[in-house]
């Protein structure tokens, strides 16, 4: 397979190198030729997300941290462990699948993901300083298909990615991890990456999808609060009455 590699430019050269999360299957892990574990996991070699965090506001579009390229993560231990568990405690209360730093406000390299792949399959993992790998040539089949954003919250857009994706980088004690599949999680991989190098889905719209897409969010702007998810949204609050 010929891959593209996209390599975020401000990465240290010692360091280059739907909501469903129940009733999935699991297949078994692989390890990439860099040493990287690959989990396409069985559920007990799932990787373990920090847990204990608190739910955070989700950053909107527009918001400076969400435009620029993010710090690389140098520093690795107890206070990157309690970052991401804030990250994975606000991506479950948003319902989402993954979640970057920049989304909390946080200008740093890393984001966590809980998403199934085309075949159901479970995959959830952290990676600081991600490195994508896509599929070029005869090997690039793009997907159509709707795409949201957590800092965009309701609206949705299609837009074609690669079918398939790979992300390499680090765990939270900086150990290499990678991570790749299809489906949704390709898409996810994707869309996370790209907030670590400060680009929001939008940016890769035409200009009318882009539009349209900034209409339905203005729509459903009144029933996200400036704090969501710490607060929930209007449609949560019904859904629990």
């Amino acid at each position: 397979m010929t891959w593209l590699t996209v390599v975020v430019s401000r990465l240290p050269s010692r360091l280059a190198g739907s909501h469903l999360r129940t009733g999935l299957r699991f297949a078994p892990p692989h390890t990439s030729t860099t040493g990287a574990v690959d989990y396409h996991a069985r559920m007990s070699e799932l990787p373990e997300l920090p847990e204990g965090g608190s739910v955070r506001p989700i950053t909107r579009w527009g918001a400076r941290v969400m435009h620029h390229l993010q710090e690389p993560i140098t520093s690795f231990g107890p206070d990157l462990r309690a970052l991401v568990a804030d990250m994975v405690a606000t991506m479950y209360a948003a319902d989402g699948v993954g979640l970057a730093a920049c989304q909390i406000g946080r200008d740093q390299s890393v984001f966590c993901f809980d998403c199934p792949d085309e075949d159901g399959v479970r995959h959830r993992g952290v990676v600081c300083n991600p490195v994508l790998y896509l599929p070029e040539g005869r090997d690039r089949r793009l997907d159509e298909t709707e795409e949201g954003c957590l800092s965009l919250p309701g609206a949705y857009m299609e837009l074609a990615r690669p079918d398939f994706a790979r992300v390499e980088g680090q765990d939270p004690d900086g150990a290499p991890v990678g991570y790749s599949g299809t489906g949704m999680l390709a898409r996810c991989l994707q869309h996370e990456t790209d907030h670590c190098n400060g680009t929001v889905f939008g940016d890769r719209l035409n200009r009318r999808r882009r539009k349209k897409l900034h209409r339905i969010a203005e729509r459903l702007d009144e029933c996200y609060p400036a704090d969501w998810p710490a607060t929930p949204s209007r449609s949560d609050l019904d859904a629990a009455t």
